[in-house]
């Protein structure tokens, strides 16, 4: 029994030292070179072509290198993974910035005929409106106005959550996908004066239409100083 164990230490070893060698060697290679062949492994350090597998097969899923069937193993680019539908509370946490939440306006109004439409209601069907101030790191960062059905959010008003998505999955109706349509613009007065910037200074505005499958659970308007916010999109053809 002794032996055998010491024989299976000793193949363990060996996938470690391959998938070490072989990860010091491609580290600072480009996406798309081709990496070490098994029949070069197996040469160079003397063991089974299934020992090379096995230390392969763990860098292929630590997303250091990709097969390409047919082609053969080569180093991976970066791994890319949708960065989630999240609220502007939580995305200027993830930077470190520290938020507070100044609400301006909450009632509740009938949907008129445009969000009606957007929501798939009656014009007379109750919403949730929730005009709120973003103010990040002690200044003004985003003025943005929410509307919400009051189907599922009308206590909502009763106590305005911290987090608005946050709210929204405890009540079982988290975004699972949004569309957002950013567009530049200048800040009117009334814009100007809240953001506590310039009147006529540029700014974003972001419109997002936020579904939990095929329903619409929000439809928002935001402003945002123009030094604040970076848009980031990845392509692929």
């Amino acid at each position: 029994m002794a032996a055998v164990q010491g024989s299976t230490t000793g193949r363990s070893l060996k996938h470690v030292a391959i998938r070490e060698y072989v990860r010091s060697l491609v580290g600072d290679r480009a996406p798309g070179t081709p990496a070490p062949s098994e029949r070069e492994l197996v040469d160079r350090f003397g063991v089974a072509r299934m020992t090379v597998r096995q230390a392969l097969d763990a860098l292929v899923g630590e997303g250091v290198l990709e097969r390409h069937p047919g082609r053969g193993t080569f180093v991976a680019g970066p791994r890319r993974t949708p960065t989630g539908v999240r609220g502007l509370t939580d995305e200027l946490a993830l930077r470190g910035v520290v938020v507070e939440t100044r609400t301006l306006v909450a009632e509740s109004v009938p949907a008129g005929e445009a969000m009606a439409g957007a929501f798939r209601v009656h014009p007379e069907e109750p919403l949730v409106r929730w005009v709120r101030l973003r103010v990040g790191d002690g200044r003004p960062v985003c003025l943005s106005e929410t509307y919400l059905p009051a189907a599922f959010a009308g206590d909502l008003l009763d106590h305005l959550p911290a987090s608005l998505y946050d709210e929204l999955a405890a009540r079982g109706h988290r975004p699972t996908w949004a569309e957002d349509a950013v567009s530049a613009g200048l800040a009117t007065d009334e814009e100007a004066t809240l953001l506590e910037v310039p009147q006529g200074s540029p700014v974003l505005r972001l419109t997002r239409r936020a579904l939990d499958g095929e329903t619409v659970v929000e439809m928002s308007r935001s402003v945002l100083r123009g030094e604040d916010y970076t848009l980031h999109l990845q392509l692929r053809d």
